[in-house]
């Protein structure tokens, strides 16, 4: 059995896929959304994969043995910890953003990689929209043959091996993080984000840089800039979706933690500061 750990947009969209392939999985989430999943299902809306319902059974608690698939937002992490690992998940698949939480997850009892997800989905209500051709798992080197990545691949979402850890995590960050920054400062989608203010996206894309080469993944401002012009325009991010609703996001794991690394460095970030600052005031924290 498969537990799908976090059934929002992404957790939903593969809680569903699963399901629909056949797979025994279940997805497991907060009281309201487990009940509400119990009762109508995972709907998706998706270019990529049709419109369907699935009816995904649902818990609020990981069954005992379940692999893992873990899609919750960086900041709901610490309060599903102590039931993956109460579990005694055999393996788990970590798909959240951000570098800091692949040290947290390495106290656990099963084999666990840290991977990524490359997809464009929002939760609208109890439906999953997803838009694009596009959704790719990334895994480290190696957890392409595990249970979990061989059963998305029979789902028909795209799993590839991206060689180390680390590497797999700062391939994603480095173009998550101006992407779900700008959108969010600008209040627009990736193309009229990027345009705002060229002398703020060059400087910010510069700093991504040097923190990733920092860390052993070398890349070049203008590497991500090429990477994020070839994104569609019209791309939003999640951390932007969430702060305009004014919930609780992902900018400490994102954006705060590329600040946290540069201190630790002495890499100079002050555009990322002053990004995450501004973002901060407008009440885009995490909780």
């Amino acid at each position: 059995m498969i537990a799908v750990v976090g059934p929002g947009a992404v957790g939903g969209l593969l809680a569903a896929l699963l399901h629909r392939a056949g797979e025994d999985v279940v997805a497991v989430g907060r009281p309201a959304r487990a009940a509400r999943i119990a009762a109508e299902g995972v709907t998706v809306r998706s270019e990529l994969f049709g419109d369907f319902t699935a009816a995904v059974p649902a818990t609020t608690a990981v069954p005992p043995g379940a692999a893992v698939v873990l899609a919750v937002k960086a900041y709901g992490l610490a309060d599903v910890l102590p039931g993956i690992r109460d579990a005694q998940a055999p393996e788990v698949l970590a798909l959240l953003n951000g570098v800091e939480h692949a040290a947290v997850l390495r106290d656990l009892p099963g084999a666990v990689a840290s991977g990524s997800v490359q997809v464009e989905a929002d939760r609208v209500g109890s439906v999953v929209v997803q838009r694009g051709r596009y959704l790719v798992v990334t895994v480290p080197d190696g957890a392409e043959h595990s249970a979990t990545a061989l059963a998305l691949a029979r789902a028909g979402v795209s799993v590839r091996a991206g060689g180390p850890e680390a590497e797999v995590l700062w391939r994603k960050l480095a173009f998550l993080a101006p992407t779900a920054l700008l959108t969010t400062w600008a209040g627009a989608p990736l193309g009229p984000a990027l345009d705002r203010d060229p002398a703020v996206t060059d400087a910010l894309l510069g700093e991504v840089a040097a923190l990733a080469d920092a860390q052993g993944w070398p890349t070049t401002a203008t590497d991500l800039g090429s990477f994020l012009r070839r994104l569609p325009p019209s791309l939003e991010s999640s951390l932007q979706h969430d702060a305009a609703r004014g919930g609780p996001t992902e900018l400490d794991a994102v954006g705060g933690a590329l600040v946290r690394l540069g201190r630790a460095l002495a890499v100079p970030t002050p555009v990322l500061e002053r990004l995450v600052a501004e973002l901060q005031a407008r009440g885009s924290t995490s909780r």
